[in-house]
């Protein structure tokens, strides 16, 4: 996909922890105004490029830039165009709302009326501001992700960083969630990058990178992701799964994935085919599912693998 205007330029990127690579040649584009999630298990290398992303960690391989200017050179000025959420807590429990918010400003220098007028349209548009003078130990997981989001817009970001963002959210809060990230994204402009394991959230991307132990194994919308696999995923438990893929290829001349005991397939009006494999393989199949592709099956057609945490590098903590 051609960015006529990318915001963020990721070239041949790589980073390692001692002997392992955490990142292998990574190149992306992300345009004004996207949406953009990183899709991948624990251990793919999305942390370590999120960290990287947020000026945590510099990497000595490949450059970063951000408004065609180079992260590592210019990174106290791209800092101030930052906004952050980690997935871990950052909040001061013991402080409200308004305090957590007072102090994230005043390190950024923010002070008097400005910072009190910025707080409040915040808390308001994060649905706390008639909660802003109770401390935050007493918040749901929702409610605390809520006053994360407004800590990490405090400083009026253009871009806008966010690792595993649904961490603890109840379905109810996601929903949240998503509805103040396409507000700001479409009245504010803000571009988003977020890291996931997700596949629901994935979906909601406009652009989505799948990361497969450092690489970047394919780069889409969802949805044309799932166009390429085309027609329906028919996925056959067995426990002879070498023969039963044999069988599939000789008889049919389809090239099916065996994985973990399952037969995987792609086929046009699966409906159709499934009562022909059946026939052709009696009593060989305990069970048979039939679907639409998903970004699962996106994940297992692009790496051949399911999509499971890989042992971790040094490091690379989810």
């Amino acid at each position: 996909m051609n960015i006529a205007e990318p915001i963020v330029e990721i070239e041949h990127l790589s980073h390692s922890y001692g002997k392992r690579a955490a990142l292998v040649d990574v190149s992306l584009r992300v345009g004004r105004g996207e949406i953009f999630g990183f899709l991948g298990p624990n251990g793919s290398g999305k942390t370590t490029l999120f960290r990287i992303l947020c000026t945590l960690i510099p990497s000595p391989v490949g450059t970063v830039k951000f408004f065609g200017k180079d992260l590592l050179l210019s990174r106290d000025e791209m800092r101030r165009q930052l906004g952050v959420v980690f997935q871990s807590p950052s909040l001061d429990k013991q402080l409200t709302a308004e305090e957590n918010l007072r102090q994230q400003g005043h390190l950024y220098g923010m002070r008097g009326k400005e910072l009190s007028a910025r707080i409040e349209r915040l808390l308001e548009r994060v649905n706390l501001l008639d909660r802003r003078h109770e401390r935050v130990n007493r918040f749901s997981g929702g409610m605390r992700r809520r006053v994360e989001l407004a800590k990490g817009m405090l400083n009026q970001p253009k871009i806008l960083l966010l690792d595993e963002p649904s961490t603890g959210l109840d379905p109810a809060a996601r929903i949240d969630l998503w509805k103040y990230l396409t507000e700001i994204r479409q009245n504010e402009g803000v571009t988003i990058l977020l890291t996931t394991h997700l596949m629901d959230e994935a979906d909601r991307c406009s652009r989505l990178a799948i990361m497969d132990r450092g690489k970047v194994a394919a780069c889409d919308t969802p949805a044309a992701m799932k166009e390429q696999i085309g027609g329906d995923v028919i996925s056959l438990s067995t426990s002879q799964g070498d023969r039963v893929a044999q069988i599939i290829r000789e008889k049919f001349q389809i090239q099916p994935e065996t994985l973990d005991g399952v037969v995987r397939l792609e086929r046009q009006r699966g409906h159709e085919f499934v009562p022909q494999l059946i026939e052709a393989l009696p009593g060989m199949i305990d069970s048979v599912s039939l679907g639409k592709p998903t970004l699962q099956d996106v994940f297992i057609h692009v790496t051949g693998r399911f999509f499971r945490d890989e042992a971790e590098a040094d490091g690379e903590r989810s």
